[in-house]
């Protein structure tokens, strides 16, 4: 696809000369184990970027590295499942290949430059390209749980109002939300042709606030499960998560 992540490698090395460069040209012999250092530094800090707040985050490979916490979590309810946001093709794969799970997906934004494999979901209707703002083509409760990805911080109150109400009535048992924190960085944000307005990242408050003005009610049993299926696995996420009920 044509939207793809900044290489955060790329930007370490454009960044300028790594410190300490200089003194490895003495007239004495370097130590062998100097590479092997600056090698080591380097992955420190290519990882610390990846997963810091300043770097670009993307919520759509959160998904895919909680998968194991989410089928731990809800058990059941990942046998049907409906993925919305930004290069859904590539998390419809991932829990295409889980056991007994079911996938679809929905593609906000047009689709440009696709793989053969996305080309094919989205020709069996597996995948579709559809306008969050307005209903979802689906009945209520087709799916038994809906996922959402880097969708709901490109909206405005006024359509998130309407965009999420939507999830929750094609939804059984729930549905999940991936967001980013105030203060990251998208990895959609460059690309405001696509999304036509920056993602607006919202503080935790912000959300439980929006929640219950709006009659959106949370998922306790299923955020308790969540969180102690990650402890386990000692998973942190690097976007917000917030479980909310079907509508009933």
């Amino acid at each position: 696809m044509s939207r793809r992540p900044v290489n955060p490698a790329r930007r370490l090395v454009d960044g300028g000369s790594i410190p300490f460069m200089g003194s490895a040209h003495s007239k004495s012999r370097s130590s062998p184990l100097l590479p092997v250092i600056l090698l080591a530094v380097g992955a420190v800090l290519l990882i610390g970027y990846l997963y810091s707040g300043s770097g670009d985050v993307s919520c759509m490979l959160e998904v895919q590295r909680a998968l194991p916490v989410l089928k731990k979590a809800y058990g059941d309810s990942m046998r049907k499942v409906l993925h919305v946001g930004p290069e859904t093709c590539s998390v419809v794969s991932k829990l295409l290949k889980e056991e007994d799970t079911e996938a679809w997906g929905v593609e906000p934004y047009d689709l440009d430059d696709v793989d053969a494999n996305c080309k094919s979901l989205v020709r069996k209707g597996i995948v579709r390209v559809a306008d969050i703002k307005f209903p979802l083509p689906y009945r209520a409760k087709s799916f038994s749980l809906v996922i959402v990805s880097d969708a709901v911080d490109y909206l405005t109150p006024k359509y998130l109002n309407k965009t999420l109400p939507e999830m929750a009535r094609v939804s059984a048992d729930g549905v999940v939300i991936f967001t980013g924190y105030p203060g990251q960085h998208s990895a959609k944000i460059a690309e405001l042709s696509k999304f036509g307005r920056p993602a607006k990242l919202r503080s935790p408050s912000w959300w439980i606030k929006y929640f219950l003005q709006n009659n959106l009610e949370d998922n306790e049993a299923a955020t308790k499960k969540f969180e102690q299926a990650a402890a386990k696995r000692s998973y942190k996420p690097a976007c917000q998560v917030f479980h909310i009920k079907s509508l009933h």
